[in-house]
């Protein structure tokens, strides 16, 4: 039986390890290649490659940082010449600091925009590059819960990444869908991840999760909805919010 990704090549960014491995796992699951990225790959990024060929797909590992163009455009070079396209971007790259707007300096700001903001323009431009010539595409970007309701205890210019995400994916929706290719973002909620344990600590993020109908999430959860998405339910569907977070934030 074919399985409903296969033949398709996915690029997943930052997915070494939390949500981006949890999506590059399921995506492999159901058939497709994967090019897997990272800013620092180490062990975590070998870890996650073997378990991918455990799957049986072939993998390709991309070490660069996302929010620099040269190393983007080196990246999907690299790409193109390993499978000669690409058909599925997951932007999952990104970074917060547990900072107020009295704490965040003018680099904070430009640091966490750029990796988690400009990273999914300079991706979605190379992207969209290829899959215009396919007349085939899936663009998925990893908002957050917090686009819509905002954050609890600062993260400002997290925040506002994740909402300038939710502005990108609609306007970039329409851009594709003459060309073949769907544009929609997932906005997880509290999903147990390396990252959040940093950003939030343990009791942080215990107090967080207690507050969620579903309780804590996983990232095999958000990996779902993406693989959703890129295969054939997701044909009809361009523009759009798909909310994982266990009832956090009910619309």
């Amino acid at each position: 039986m074919c399985l409903p990704l296969e033949g398709k090549v996915a690029l997943i960014t930052g997915a070494a390890r939390g949500i981006g491995k949890g999506i590059a796992l399921v995506l492999a699951e159901q058939g497709a290649d994967i090019v897997l990225n990272d800013k620092k790959m180490n062990l975590d990024g070998e870890v996650t490659a073997d378990q991918i060929r455990e799957t049986g797909r072939r993998v390709l590992l991309c070490e660069a940082d996302v929010s620099q163009e040269d190393q983007v455009k080196a990246m999907f070079a690299k790409v193109g010449k390993e499978f000669g396209r690409l058909d599925i971007l997951v932007n999952n790259a990104g970074t917060s600091q547990n900072k107020t707007i009295f704490e965040i300096d003018l680099e904070d700001w430009r640091y966490v925009i750029d990796t988690n903001l400009t990273s999914c323009f300079l991706c979605a431009k190379e992207a969209m590059t290829i899959m215009k010539k396919q007349r085939y595409g899936r663009v998925i970007n990893i908002s957050s819960v917090v686009a819509e309701r905002g954050s609890l205890f600062g993260h400002m210019h997290y925040t506002s990444t994740k909402s300038g995400m939710l502005g990108m994916t609609k306007t970039l929706a329409r851009t594709g869908a003459p060309l073949g290719i769907n544009v929609n973002a997932v906005a997880p909620g509290i999903i147990e991840t390396e990252l959040m344990l940093k950003t939030h600590g343990i009791e942080g993020t215990e107090k967080l999760s207690a507050s969620v109908p579903l309780g804590l999430g996983k990232p095999r959860a958000v990996g779902l909805a993406v693989a959703f998405l890129c295969g054939e339910g997701g044909d009809y569907i361009t523009g759009t919010i798909l909310d994982v977070n266990g009832g956090m934030n009910m619309r």
